[in-house]
Formats: structure tokens, C-alpha cells, sequence
């Protein structure tokens, strides 16, 4: 239930209507609470405070009408900025980008604010009687609307500052990268000072029950779509409960066809038609990918944008460069951190669920392979690529990390000896190599262990 909630949660976070309609429900609220203040109280409150509206019937209803349609004009050009904005990310730094610009709480409070004052006025404004006899005018409301105007004002501001600053490749990059760090604190554990070789389990150690040999069942997905998250509590209170072992097929982020397998269950006589629903059900599955538990998701947004700027059309290797920097932050944090192991084990120390979990590899590769591959042309790039990986070396601790970074710095120099021709260029990146390799140490052993020829 957690997981769904929580992917619920994203999904309206990344919608650009949800708060823009909750200020505009607040409004419809707060002016009837303020008529009803004002009609209950049925006194000249301008006697008492001057900061009250004074004014007649007709002034009310005019001064309410120029809020409203000036909030409504400046809500359409709010919309038409946004909109050029979001073209403008599009185009430079591509449209899976889009994504964190509609996640933009700022952008959402702003036109909010003026539809909500839109909205404002005209509730008030059909409550004014000017009528003899009947004369009504809610000083207290129609005062609150003129607030309300005053704010727009510096809400109109604000939005002319952060439009600007938001499509900066540097805040772009930033705000990626702030997703990204929240995602591994949530992924994975802080390194709690135990041995990180003891933190997780060593695959060649871990075998299946006698039920490996046993007839599985196979449970396939009914629809099409990225896996978004896996509710993993939800498939262990199954395993445990009927005496199962499942063995996910696909993790967070990978894609699944209609008919593609989620779970290999064993023993097969135990699984029933509610328990099946049950475990598909474990399985959040969307048309897009989501960061929720998808590490790589964040990774390659940073690498779209690294990978956009070294196109010949923008040729931008100092965006690249700021996302080689973030990502490098990246992995050295997960270098620190204990990755969870793929078993999932109950407290009787009965093997339950097998993951399909990430590995620093995979991760190393999905942050670097693209970056790479496009800007090996590039020598600051290529210099920078293996001050990253050499900043990664000093926190692995891994024999595992030693061997992925090794093998990245083997194929940084072999691209870069097949691609540069200045000589004092290959001089800049083999110095950079050699500092590298004079961390790692013992070369032959990594090149062995990572098939590196």
C-alpha cells in the first residue's frame, strides 16, 4: 500500500494541475468563509479600520472586475512563458527533461496564484447587492481581494526571475542531480561501518532450495510498460505466508512487454489464482519510467543532457563536463554504500525472494558508456572522464568497483589513442591514466578479473 501511495504521490507531483487546483479550491473557500464574515457581522467595519474597503456597490464590483481580468491576462502570458520555457528545455536539453520542469512546485504555485485570485473575484463579486434597501458589500472580502492582487504582483516577479534561472544548464543539471542523491539515500543504506564485502551477499555463495528442480510457475505481466516500482514487503508477506521462493524477472525501470514474465514462483502447486493477482498487483507498471526506485532513470538524464551538448549542433563540452562532475559525485556515493543483496531471506533464515537488483557495474556503465562514446573527441571530456573514475577509485573498496573502474579507464585510453592525434593531447590523458592506475594498483589482477585485454 506504501508503494502505491508513494507512486500515486509522484505521479501528482509531475502533473501541472494538481496544485494550481488545489489553490483554486482553497480560494472558492476562503471567499465564502469571508462573505459569510462579512454578513454575519453586519457592521461598517471602515468605521472601526481604516484599511477596510470603503467604497460603494459599483466601486466594489469595478475594482474586483480589474483584479480578475488582470490576473486572468497575466495567468495566459504565465502560460505562454511556461510554454516557450519548456521548448526551450526540450530542445537544448532534451524531452525526458521535461519532466522536472512540470515537477517544479514554483512554476505551479505561480499560475495557481493567479487563477486562484481569478476565481477569487468572481465568487465575491456575485455576492455585491447595490440594490436600495439591499445593499450588501463585503468590505472584508473585497479587501482581502485586493491583497491578494498586491501578491500577484511579487508572485509575477518571482516567476520572471525563476523562468530565467530554471532553463541555466547548471540549475538544470542541479536539480537532476538533487533527485538522483535522494534517490540512492532511499535505495541504498548508508554504509552503517561494516564491511561492505559482508553487506551483501556473494551471488556464487547463495543457491536455490531443493524447489529448483522442482516445476516453477511463471507469472507474466497483462499490460505493457515501464515496471515503476515493485512493492517488495507486499511479495515477501506472500513467499512467507504460502511458502514460496520468487524470483523477480525484471527490476524498477526495465521495460515489459504484454505477456513478458515479472516472477518465476516455486513450488508451482502452491500458487493459486488470488495469490497471482495478489503478486501482480506488487508491480506499479506505467508508460514512462520514474525515479521512485530507479536509480539509472536520474543517470541518464544526466548523461542525455552530457550527451546533447557534445552534438555537433550545440558542441557544449563544458555542460558535459558539470555532468560528468554530478555523476561522478553519484557513484562515489554508491561506492560507499553497501548495495542490498538480490536474496531476501525471512527470519528463519529461509530464502524467499530474489531480486533483480542493480549492480555498480551496470550502474558505472549507465552513467559513463554514452558519455564516452560521444565525446572521446574531446580531450578536456576525455581528461575529465578519467579524473572522474579516478575520483571513484579512491572510494572503491570493492574488489568489484576496482575492477569496473579499471576496465572504464582501459577503454577511456584505448578510444582515446584510436581518436587523438596531437601528441601532447595523448600525453594529457595518459598522465591522468597513469595517476589512476598508481591508486588501483596491481593492474594485472584487475585486468584479468575484468576480462580487460
Amino acid at each position: 500500500m506504501k508503494t502505491k501511495l508513494l507512486n500515486i504521490w509522484e505521479s501528482l507531483k509531475t502533473n501541472f494541475w494538481f496544485v494550481p487546483t488545489l489553490m483554486a479550491t482553497t480560494s472558492v473557500v476562503l471567499a465564502t468563509l469571508l462573505i459569510n464574515l462579512d454578513a454575519v457581522i453586519q457592521t461598517d467595519l471602515t468605521n472601526v479600520f481604516s484599511i477596510f474597503y470603503t467604497g460603494s456597490p459599483d466601486g466594489a464590483r469595478e475594482v474586483l472586475g480589474v483584479i480578475a481580468g488582470s490576473m486572468i491576462t497575466v495567468a495566459g502570458v504565465v502560460f505562454s512563458i511556461t510554454m516557450v520555457a519548456l521548448t526551450l528545455a526540450s530542445n537544448q536539453f532534451g524531452p525526458r527533461l521535461l519532466r522536472n520542469f512540470m515537477r517544479d512546485t514554483g512554476n505551479k504555485i505561480v499560475l495557481g496564484t493567479f487563477i486562484s485570485t481569478f476565481i477569487y473575484c468572481l465568487i465575491v463579486m456575485r455576492t455585491i447587492r447595490g440594490n436600495e434597501g439591499d445593499e450588501f458589500v463585503p468590505h472584508v472580502a473585497v479587501t482581502f481581494g485586493v491583497v491578494l492582487a498586491l501578491a500577484g504582483i511579487g508572485v509575477l516577479i518571482y516567476f520572471i526571475h525563476h523562468a530565467s534561472a530554471s532553463i541555466q544548464a547548471d540549475r538544470v543539471v542541479t536539480a537532476v542531480y538533487d533527485e538522483l542523491n535522494e534517490g540512492i539515500k532511499n535505495i541504498f543504506p548508508e554504509h552503517s561501518g561494516a564491511n561492505p564485502d559482508e553487506a551483501s551477499a556473494d551471488i556464487e555463495e547463495i543457491h536455490l532450495p531443493e524447489e529448483e528442480n522442482r516445476p516453477s510457475y511463471s507469472i507474466q505481466s497483462e499490460v505493457e510498460g515501464y515496471i515503476q516500482a515493485v512493492n517488495s514487503d507486499g511479495l515477501m508477506k506472500i513467499a512467507m505466508e504460502n511458502g514460496l521462493v520468487l524470483q523477480l524477472s525484471r527490476r524498477p525501470g526495465k521495460f515489459v512487454p504484454r505477456g513478458g514474465e515479472l516472477v518465476r514462483i516455486w513450488p508451482e502447486e502452491h500458487v493459486t489464482e488470488r495469490m497471482e493477482k495478489s503478486i501482480r498487483k506488487a508491480f506499479i507498471i506505467g508508460h514512462q519510467r520514474t525515479p521512485e526506485q530507479d536509480v539509472e532513470f536520474s543517470m541518464n538524464q544526466l548523461v542525455e543532457v552530457a550527451v546533447r551538448s557534445l552534438s555537433p549542433s550545440l558542441n557544449d563540452p563544458f555542460t558535459a563536463i558539470i555532468c560528468l562532475d554530478y555523476l561522478g559525485a553519484a557513484l562515489c556515493q554508491i561506492a560507499e554504500r553497501p548495495i542490498p543483496s538480490r536474496y531476501r531471506f525471512d527470519d528463519q533464515g529461509n530464502l524467499r525472494v530474489i531480486a533483480d537488483s542493480e549492480t555498480f557495474s551496470g550502474m558505472m556503465d549507465a552513467a559513463l558508456n554514452q558519455i564516452r562514446q560521444n565525446g572521446i573527441r574531446s580531450v578536456a571530456v576525455t581528461v575529465r572522464l578519467l579524473e572522474t573514475l579516478e575520483q571513484i577509485a579512491r572510494k572503491a573498496e570493492r574488489n568489484e568497483q576496482r575492477i569496473a573502474v579499471w576496465r572504464h579507464a582501459v577503454m577511456v585510453l584505448r578510444a582515446a589513442e584510436e581518436s587523438l592525434q596531437e601528441v601532447a593531447d595523448l600525453d594529457d590523458v595518459r598522465e591522468r591514466y597513469q595517476a589512476l592506475a598508481d591508486i588501483l594498483g596491481e593492474k594485472e589482477e584487475l585486468e584479468v578479473a575484468g576480462g580487460v585485454e
